[in-house]
C-alpha cells in the first residue's frame, strides 16, 4: 500500500511539474515567478519520501522535460537537485537554517552542472574576458567622442582592474545566487507543506540566528593571508580573496541578527532594527560597524552575556 500510494504522488507530482513547465513555455511572463515554482514538486516529494524515491522522480521529471521541453532540461535540472536537497533535510528533520545549506549546496552543484552543460555539450562559452574587453573598448569609443582622450587610458585602466577583481569573486556570487534562490523556494515550500501536509514548519526568528565561532578564525586566517598574497596572477590570491568576501558577509549577517537579537531583548521595537538595517544598507561605515559587531557576538559571546545579566 505505501509503495504504491508512493508511485501514485510521483505521478501526479509530476504531472503537476510539466504543467508548471508548460505553462511557462505559453505563457512567457510568467516564467520568471514559475521559475521559483519548479522545485516545490521535489520539495514536497522528498519530504514525504526522502531522497532515493526522489530521485527516481527527478530522472523522470529530467527524461520528460528532455522530451516534451528540451528548452526548459537545464532549469529542471538546476531547481530539481537544489528541491531534492531541501526536501531531504525537511524529511529528516532538520533545522531549518540546517536545511537552508543544504538547499544552497544542491544549487550550487545545480548551477556548476549548468554551466558545464552549456560549455561543452551546447557549446556556449561564457568569456568573461572578452567581456571586459568589450566593455572597456566601448568605454573608450565614448571617451574619445566627448573629447577626453587623455583621461581615457587611465579611465580604462580603472574599469579593467575593477572587472578584473569581479571575475575572480565569480564563487562568491555563485553561493549568493544559490543561497537566494534556496532561501525563496525553501520558504515557499514551507507555506506549500503548511497547507497541504498539515505541517508546522517555518523559519526561526532572525534574531536567533547565529554563527559557529570557528567562523572567526576562518575569517583572521583569510584576513592575514590577503596582507601576504597580493599577486592577482597567484590561484592562491584568488581563493583568499572568495574566502575573506564570504566570511566577511557571514559575519555581517550575525551583526544584523544581533541588532534583532538586542532591539528584541531590550522590549525596542522591531521597526528601529530594520531601519537600522536599511540605512546600513547605504552607509559603508556602518556597514563596517556591524561586521565589527559580528566579530564580536561570535568571538565574546555577547548574547549570552546579556541573557545572563537580564
Amino acid at each position: 500500500m505505501n509503495q504504491s500510494k508512493k508511485i501514485t504522488d510521483g505521478a501526479l507530482i509530476l504531472a503537476i511539474f510539466m504543467v508548471l513547465l508548460v505553462i511557462s513555455l505559453i505563457i512567457p511572463f510568467l516564467s520568471s515567478i514559475i521559475l521559483f515554482l519548479l522545485p516545490i514538486p521535489f520539495i514536497i516529494y522528498a519530504s514525504r519520501y526522502g531522497f532515493k524515491p526522489s530521485l527516481l522522480m527527478f530522472i523522470a521529471a529530467c527524461i520528460l522535460t528532455a522530451i516534451f521541453a528540451t528548452i526548459m532540461l537545464l532549469a529542471t535540472i538546476v531547481m530539481g537537485i537544489g528541491g531534492l536537497m531541501i526536501g531531504s533535510g525537511i524529511h529528516k528533520q532538520r533545522s531549518a537554517y540546517e536545511t537552508l545549506a543544504g538547499g544552497t549546496l544542491g544549487f550550487i552543484v545545480g548551477l556548476l552542472l549548468l554551466f558545464v552543460i552549456t560549455q561543452t555539450l551546447l557549446d556556449i562559452n561564457f568569456n568573461f574576458q572578452d567581456i571586459v574587453t568589450d566593455s572597456v573598448e566601448m568605454s573608450a569609443g565614448l571617451f574619445e567622442q566627448f573629447g577626453v582622450e587623455e583621461q581615457a587610458g587611465q579611465i580604462e585602466e580603472i574599469i579593467e582592474l575593477q572587472i578584473s577583481y569581479m571575475s575572480m569573486l565569480i564563487p562568491v556570487f555563485l553561493v549568493a545566487v544559490a543561497l537566494v534562490m534556496a532561501f525563496i523556494s525553501q520558504w515557499i515550500g514551507y507555506k506549500f507543506l503548511n497547507r497541504v501536509d498539515k505541517q508546522k514548519l517555518k523559519f526561526p526568528p532572525f534574531r536567533t540566528l547565529r554563527f559557529p565561532s570557528s567562523i572567526i578564525w576562518v575569517y583572521l586566517m583569510a584576513l592575514i593571508l590577503s596582507f601576504l598574497i597580493t599577486d592577482p596572477s597567484n590561484f592562491l590570491y584568488i581563493a583568499v580573496q572568495n574566502m575573506l568576501i564570504l566570511t566577511e558577509l557571514i559575519v555581517l549577517i550575525q551583526g544584523f541578527s544581533f541588532i534583532f537579537f538586542y532591539t528584541h531583548h531590550k522590549n525596542i521595537s522591531k521597526f528601529i532594527a530594520v531601519l537600522i538595517t536599511v540605512i546600513a544598507l547605504f552607509i559603508p561605515i556602518m556597514l563596517f560597524f556591524i561586521t565589527f559587531l559580528g566579530i564580536m557576538d561570535i568571538g565574546f559571546k555577547f548574547r549570552d552575556k546579556l541573557i545572563e545579566k537580564k
